[in-house]
């Protein structure tokens, strides 16, 4: 099931962001017993490289990968940490 919810996340990065670079570390292992895991909702770390956070401030690219992934938010990821960068800040 793990690498169902990387998937899905791999798949909705790639087609809304189109990125050059992407990294999806799952880390839900680290969270068992904690009290957001109850749900069944992963921990992910993302370190995305694209062309589309150019001229972006940090909480728009933010909101960029949380548009691409919002119908899964909540339900299959229930942390997302985001290293969201342009090709030239790479």
């Amino acid at each position: 099931m793990m690498t169902d919810r990387t998937a899905m996340l791999r798949e909705r990065l790639n087609r809304e962001l189109q990125p050059v670079s992407l990294e999806i570390i799952d880390e839900s292992a680290k969270h068992a017993g904690h009290a957001g895991a109850a749900s069944g909702g992963g921990h992910f770390v993302v370190t995305i490289v694209s062309p589309a956070f150019e001229n972006k401030t940090l909480i728009q690219r933010h909101r960029l990968v949380y548009a691409a992934v919002g119908d899964i938010m909540h339900s299959e990821i229930h942390a997302l940490s985001i290293q969201a960068r342009t090709p030239e800040e790479s």
